[in-house]
């Protein structure tokens, strides 16, 4: 059981810090000379960055995903504060319901995030804002990520519904 127990926190871990990088890094979408994220451009030859503000013409989108990561981070770290209380709370038997909810809302807010960035990829990347021509890059590996902890969210949220408390 104390095995099992130590998988299920290293994956929970492993889990919210996948969604730390992917929020945070700048590699959602890149090309030879540039990167870019949710939060901002930078080319690489010239090491400046740009924020994404406003003046961007999907800037909604970008607003969405930025949410629904910065939610699915805190719900992830939120679930492990109630998984380590319910851990020393629950009766003998009982199932780690509030934190498999709270895992799985932070699962959904992921695919959210990657879904509306999936979708709106084309129009994000056409706006004459940027200092560069952006158009022509291909997914990073945060936006990976981001698809790879919508899984490890997915299923540590299953596991802590099927888990129980034993001794």
């Amino acid at each position: 059981m104390l095995i099992l127990l130590a998988f299920i926190i290293v994956f929970h871990i492993t889990s919210a810090a996948l969604l730390f990088i992917s929020t945070i890094d700048n590699a959602w979408w890149v090309g030879d000379n540039f990167s870019t994220d949710v939060w901002r451009m930078c080319a690489k030859n010239t090491s400046t960055c740009t924020a994404i503000t406003d003046q961007f013409r999907e800037y909604q989108s970008i607003q969405a995903v930025q949410a629904t990561m910065i939610l699915s981070t805190i719900f992830c770290c939120v679930a492990f504060l109630v998984f380590i209380l319910q851990l020393f709370r629950l009766k003998q038997g009982e199932r780690f319901v509030l934190t498999s909810i709270i895992q799985l809302l932070s699962c959904l807010c992921v695919m959210i995030a990657a879904s509306i960035y999936t979708d709106r990829h084309e129009e994000l990347h056409k706006s004459n804002e940027y200092s560069i021509e952006v158009s022509e890059g291909q997914y990073g590996y945060s936006f990976v990520l981001a698809w790879i902890a919508f899984a490890f969210t997915l299923i540590s949220g299953v596991m802590y519904l099927v888990l129980r408390k034993r001794k």
